[in-house]
């Protein structure tokens, strides 16, 4: 199983900072998390970057069960 890191608006909408999934790739997790957490999570997932292990991932990367991948909605804010 890989451990699903969520940050900002992915915590809030799947209720968890963490959780683990099976999968082999980013896409079946993410799938298996859509799935557990509903439509407002598919709906921020959409604007999200994914990272594995802390590198950039797309749906196609393969994971093991050591894996991290990391969901990062977008930043904002900052100074004016």
């Amino acid at each position: 199983m890989a451990t699903l890191r969520l940050f900002a608006a992915a915590r809030e909408a799947a209720g968890t900072g963490r959780a683990q999934f099976d999968g082999g790739t980013v896409g079946e997790v993410l799938a298996a998390a859509v799935a557990r957490y509903g439509e407002s999570f598919q709906t921020v997932l959409g604007s999200c970057r994914v990272w594995v292990n802390g590198d950039a991932a797309d749906p196609q990367t393969v994971v093991g069960i050591d894996d991290e991948v990391a969901v990062l909605p977008p930043v904002s804010g900052g100074s004016t």
